[in-house]
This record gives structure tokens, C-alpha cells and sequence, in this order.
């Protein structure tokens, strides 16, 4: 059968090994969310291994940074490092973890390569010039990420994920704009909603760029 195209999204939770229970317990709510947060765009549910290790099938044109965002700035968030490769998967049932394809390989081949150059964020879509600009501001955005405090957590969940201004992130917490002002400041929320943008339009030229070719071929033939 012929391959499909999609996106394939592997997490590998840092320093697992010291609680695995814990971290899977944390997976766990985290596949609900996600398979919720995604919804008709996922290609399969998501799933984790033994090994914890989320894994999820997306299609083609599905933004990995939601993803990143809820594990990032959700309750007990834990250090995770993320491979999201766009290419060719094998049609097929079940959830992601059951699945195959070129893009599951490369997806395998990019998070050994970020474990091993100790990179949190890699995002691959198969178009050199595109892969070129994220492969310069994914770990920028990993950066930005960690070292949050639950409550910059809190507001900064609400301004990225739920699109609340500081206003209504103030109003929904109970607190004075002053206050969350300050708390946008230090969990630098407008530098990350920045690059969270830049991020998204490099992912979306380089769908862009396919369509064109696919439609040029088409003309072609």
C-alpha cells in the first residue's frame, strides 16, 4: 500500500529512569490531553512505551509546537526532549506507538542525534532551507521553557495555549494586572509567544513549498 504523509511526534522524558513511575503516570495524562488538544488531526491516538517514550501520528500539516507547549507549561511539568519529523508513514490501525514508516525511522534517528548532542527540541520537515532556520531557533525555544515556576507556568499556559490577554490571565487567577504583569516579565511569556510565531511560519512555508511542488507536478503530467 502506498505510504501516507504525516507527522510523527516523539517525547522522551529526561531522567525517567530515576522514577519511572512517576513519569508514566505523568505520560499518561498527557496522551489525554494531547489525543484532546489535537483531536481530528491525529492520524492515531497517541501512546507511550515502556521505555517512556510519547509517541504520536499527526497529519502532515498539524503543529508540533502544541505538543510541546502543554507538556511545557502544564501542572508538574517534567524535562522532556522532542523529535517531530514530517514525512512518509505506512497506512495503518492503532495507536502511534504501533505504527511505521520513514518518518518513524527519522523520527527515531533525530532523537538519538538530540539525546546525543543533548538538544531538547528538533523539528524536521524535509526542506533544507526551512529545516536549516528551525535547526537555529528550536533550542532557543527549549530554553525559554525551562526553569519556569509553577505559577510562570500557570500564566504562561494561559496567554500561549488559551490566547488570554494579561487582563484576562489577571481576571482568571484572581490577581491585579500588576501582578501578572510582573509574572509575564519573568517567565519572558512575549519572548516566547515571538519565537513560538517565527517557529510556526518556518513549519508552515515548508508545507507551503510542497504543496507548490505537488501542484506543479500535477501540471506537469
Amino acid at each position: 500500500m502506498d505510504e501516507i504523509q504525516g507527522l510523527v511526534v516523539f517525547g522522551d522524558v529526561v531522567g525517567s529512569r530515576r522514577n519511572a513511575t512517576a513519569a508514566a503516570d505523568w505520560l499518561r495524562g498527557l496522551v489525554e490531553e494531547l489525543d484532546e488538544a489535537y483531536g481530528d488531526q491525529r492520524l492515531a491516538p497517541f501512546g507511550f512505551t515502556q521505555g517512556d517514550e510519547l509517541q504520536g501520528l499527526l497529519i502532515a500539516d498539524a503543529d508540533p509546537l502544541v505538543a510541546v507547549l502543554h507538556a511545557a507549561l502544564g501542572p508538574a511539568a517534567r524535562p522532556i526532549r522532542w523529535a517531530c519529523v514530517k514525512g512518509g508513514v505506512d497506512p495503518g490501525e492503532g495507536p502511534a506507538t504501533q505504527r511505521t514508516g520513514r518518518a518513524f525511522v527519522g523520527a527515531r534517528d533525530a532523537i538519538e542525534a538530540a539525546r546525543a548532542g543533548h538538544e531538547r527540541l528538533v523539528i524536521v520537515t524535509g526542506r533544507s532551507e526551512e529545516d536549516d532556520l528551525l535547526a537555529g531557533m528550536t533550542p532557543a525555544l527549549a530554553d525559554l521553557l525551562e526553569g519556569l515556576t509553577q505559577r510562570q507556568r500557570d500564566v504562561a499556559r494561559l496567554a500561549l495555549i488559551e490566547g488570554l490577554r494579561q487582563s484576562e490571565v489577571a481576571e482568571r487567577l484572581g490577581v491585579r494586572r500588576a501582578t501578572i504583569s510582573v509574572s509575564f516579565g519573568r517567565a519572558r511569556v512575549q519572548s516566547v509567544q515571538r519565537l513560538v510565531a517565527a517557529i510556526r511560519t518556518v513549519y508552515a512555508s515548508a508545507g507551503a513549498g510542497d504543496h507548490a511542488r505537488t501542484i506543479e507536478k500535477e501540471g506537469e503530467s
